[in-house]
């Protein structure tokens, strides 16, 4: 099937044309050509290359982090368990590498083809642009690898400091650990993009930008959706084993303990920060793209030094950002120091919160400062104008948070209302309860997010120097100051699996059936440990974790949906800059063109069909995870036969790579089929698509973060472990399990990859139909549109038919049938 799919690929697109290309015209300016007046007269190349100077001290700080948290006290039993995790977390990656290795292969021929046969590029210089892709799925890949390793040394970590009379600790080393994830993720994608921009030539720097963001696209997809899968598989298997055995959370007789822990890194580490890493990297390909078709030299208001005063200033906004997270997160800790080191019991969200608004606050008083001191001889007032811009970004990356946890907090009252309903409803009003949560909280973050993307435009809209466009590039700014204070988005992030593996890890180690375990560590750690303390206090902490995941999912979503606005646009440009024999431009997006409107149908359609495909790959796999933990696990043991836990994270991959095997195919083969039936249409079908899947998006993870505190409400604040209201919440999350870990945040990548993507396929189909139109031949495109979407709508139905439970008489059959076959062969032999 992956061999089909590649050669559909190649021959398909393989048309003979011969044609203008706009994405290989994307020529960076020279920023010699800049110059800023405020730093002495340095010109924008210098300062850039001054910057990596802070990006090297972030890395290094990023990395003390690591050590000292490698370095910090633990006992050998928690090691070990945390050792096992990472171990098994190696393989699963090992296994998502090859899978990259193919997906790559698919996408790699539609780059080759699109810049040697299209735009007439040399090899060299496309082999460039392959490596910049490649370069782009290794930083997605590579960043995710760094998490999972330190958030494997953090877990037992914080799961030993737990067992001190005073927790601060079991704050503290997440939230540094989360911290050495975000720089580390941050001034990666920084070195990387400057050093496009310092040492590509210009004329190759702008196809490298979009080659390297589709690389890091695909990167993120894949192992944020197939880890999505992964992640829930295991965390349902393991959470209805409490209900069908009577047991604990984390049990180590449990097969799925071990499954749920590796998909705690697989979900909610590889994922998140992978796509983190392409966030980042995207929401600049996209501003760099605006600025360049704006003001590049064949540009539609052309200004080349404007273009590149305005790229290097974003680029010196993203090097300090650096430095005011680094800054903030120091400032937080003395703070949290000072208050809560002392203190036998906190409200553990304290601290995170405070973070996430000293950041947003000094980051915007860092904004103002830095534009006043670069751009300040700009005309209009500029400089304030674009600093508030981002400033509506930064506040969102504030406020957006503090609404989620209106809806997910332990505290919240949606929160409290779905554990009374629970009460009394059991399971069905556990369920509507948190739906409930979920939509309003749509509501609420979406008029949010419109606000204050409104007063960007509005701040905006009398620019003469944007021309007809000042909204686009306001709204590509608001997705930039989202991720203004991405360390620390990334940070609390990164909080969640290691709260959440810190408490199995307790479970699995057995520490306290040691033998003489309190001196030991009395003796050997000078403190003397509290055991039911120290669960208790990671049971509570874990509850903060999963309302800080919650936290950061509508910050990635809110950005991925604002800044693909400005990669649409793009496609806009070229449609209306692609001018017909007739003398018409090729551009007729109105309402009332019936294309545009089947096009918002369809991008809707295609978001409810991801929904459904991402959760029936995690029900048919838990479904086989329960299966087989049901008839293996032996309660007579102490712990799991390490075999048996083997087997379900070989259940859980197996399922999360048919899964994305099955999505990825439609998204690849709908973004071609739809792009070359009618760029009109496929635009709009993106617009649809964003919105849509926005909305979705946080429906889904608000009501599954309802559903998840709602549990630990019960286990942690009512301690009714083992009732009756405890089985009706756990139900309730792992309905909620899938909602918010796995479709939700995989919208995400979804939305930039049929983008990023979407911009290339749209430019092979206008070439298409300019070619027809200049020969009065017949337009190929949509013909070979309907071949891809044969294919696309075929995958669509092997993701539920082909994934579908079978019933016991289908199994049956099915081993018949293969026991038949076999003897049929062996016969003939």
């Amino acid at each position: 099937m992956k061999k089909l799919l590649l050669l559909t690929v190649l021959a398909l697109l393989l048309a003979p044309i011969n044609s203008f290309a706009s994405e290989a015209d994307l020529v960076v300016p020279n920023l010699k050509q800049s110059i800023f007046n405020g730093l002495g007269g340095v010109n924008g190349w210098d300062l850039l290359l001054y910057g990596i100077v802070v990006i090297v001290l972030g890395l290094l700080f990023g990395m003390v982090q690591f050590n000292k948290i490698k370095k910090l006290p633990v006992h050998h039993s928690m090691a070990k368990v945390s050792n096992i995790i990472y171990e098994t977390c190696k393989t699963y990656l090992l296994q998502q590498g090859k899978f990259l290795i193919i997906l790559f292969a698919i996408i790699g021929v539609a780059i080759s083809y699109y810049f040697l046969a299209l735009a007439h590029m040399s090899v060299s210089k496309t082999l460039l642009i392959l490596l910049w892709t490649v370069l782009g799925i290794l930083g997605s890949y590579g960043v995710a690898w760094f998490g999972i390793r330190i958030n494997t040394y953090a877990n037992s970590r914080t799961s030993f400091a737990a067992l001190k009379k005073r927790p601060f600790d079991v704050m503290s080393i997440p939230l540094q650990a989360g911290m050495s994830v975000g720089l580390l993720l941050i001034c990666v994608e920084l070195i990387m993009m400057i050093a496009i921009l310092l040492f590509i030539p210009g004329e190759s720097a702008g196809a490298c930008f979009i080659g390297f963001a589709i690389g890091e696209s695909l990167g993120a997809s894949a192992l944020r959706i197939a880890g999505g899968i992964f992640t829930k598989i295991a965390d349902i298997g393991a959470d209805l084993m409490k209900i069908v055995f009577k047991i604990d959370e984390d049990d180590p007789r449990n097969p799925g303990v071990i499954a749920d822990c590796t998909g705690d890194n697989a979900g909610d580490s590889v994922g998140p920060t992978a796509d983190g890493f392409e966030t980042y990297g995207v929401t600049g390909v996209a501003l760099i793209t605006f600025i360049i078709l704006m003001f590049g030299e064949t540009g539609i208001l052309p200004n080349v030094e404007f273009a590149s005063t305005l790229i290097v200033w974003i680029f010196a906004m993203r090097v300090l950002m650096i430095f005011t997270s680094v800054f903030s997160y120091l400032i937080n800790q003395a703070i949290a120091k000072i208050r809560f080191a002392k203190e036998e019991r906190f409200d553990f969200e304290s601290p995170l919160t405070s973070l996430v608004w000293i950041t947003s606050i000094i980051s915007i008083i860092v904004t103002y400062a830095l534009s006043y001191i670069l751009i300040n001889d700009l005309p209009e007032g500029l400089w304030w104008k674009l600093s508030s811009i981002i400033s509506c970004g930064t506040l969102a990356a504030a406020i957006i948070p503090e609404f989620t946890k209106a809806f997910t907090s332990s505290k919240s009252r949606h929160v409290q209302e779905v554990v009374t309903a629970s009460r009394e409803g059991g399971a069905s009003l556990t369920i509507l309860s948190g739906m409930v949560a979920g939509n309003f909280s749509a509501f609420w973050k979406g008029m949010v997010m419109m606000a204050l993307m409104a007063v960007a435009f509005y701040t905006v809209q009398d620019l003469s120097l944007f021309g007809e466009y000042p909204g686009i590039f306001a709204f590509g700014l608001v997705a930039f100051g989202f991720l203004g204070m991405g360390p620390v988005t990334i940070a609390v992030d990164s909080y969640g699996p290691v709260t959440d593996n810190a408490q199995s890890v307790f479970e699995l180690s057995q520490i306290e059936k040691i033998p003489n375990i309190k001196e030991e560590i009395k003796k050997d750690f000078g403190f003397e440990p509290n055991f039911i303390t120290g669960k208790h206090n990671l049971e509570e902490n874990d509850s903060a974790g999963n309302t800080f995941k919650a936290t950061a999912k509508p910050v990635l979503i809110g950005t991925a949906v604002i800044g693909a606005t400005t990669m649409i646009f793009a496609i806009i440009l070229l449609l209306k800059k692609t001018i017909l024999s007739n003398g018409e431009s090729l551009l007729q997006i109105e309402l009332t063109d019936p294309s545009v409107i089947l096009g918002l149908i369809t991008g809707g359609a295609v978001i409810y069909w991801f929904s459904g495909a991402s959760m029936q790959a995690v029900t048919t796999g838990a479904y086989r995870a329960v299966e087989y933990i049901k008839k293996n696990i032996n309660l007579d043991k102490v712990e799991a036969d390490i075999e048996d836990s083997k087997n379900v994270v070989k259940i859980c991959t197996q399922y999360a790579q048919t899964g994305m095997w099955n999505i990825f195919a439609v998204i690849l083969s709908l973004t071609l089929a739809f792009a070359f039936f009618s760029p009109n249409f496929f635009v709009s079908y993106l617009i649809s698509i964003a919105i849509f899947g926005l909305f979705q998006a946080m429906y889904m993870a608000n009501a599954g973060g309802a559903w998840d505190n709602a549990k630990k409400v019960v286990e942690v604040d009512l301690k009714e472990k083992n009732t009756p209201l405890h089985d009706a919440t756990i139900i309730g999350d792992t309905v909620g399990d899938p909602y918010k870990d796995t479709s939700s945040v995989a919208l995400n990548p979804v939305i930039k990859f049929s983008t990023l993507f979407g911009l290339l396929a749209a430019e092979i189909a206008i070439e298409l139909i300019v070619e027809a139109d200049k020969t009065g031949t017949t337009n190929i495109a949509p013909y070979i549109g309907v071949v891809f979407l044969a294919i696309g709508l075929f995958f669509v139905y092997r993701s539920f038919y082909g994934m579908r439970i079978k019933t016991e008489s289908e199994t049956i059959i099915k081993t018949e049938k293969s026991a038949s076959k076999k003897l049929e062969t062996s016969d003939a032999l």
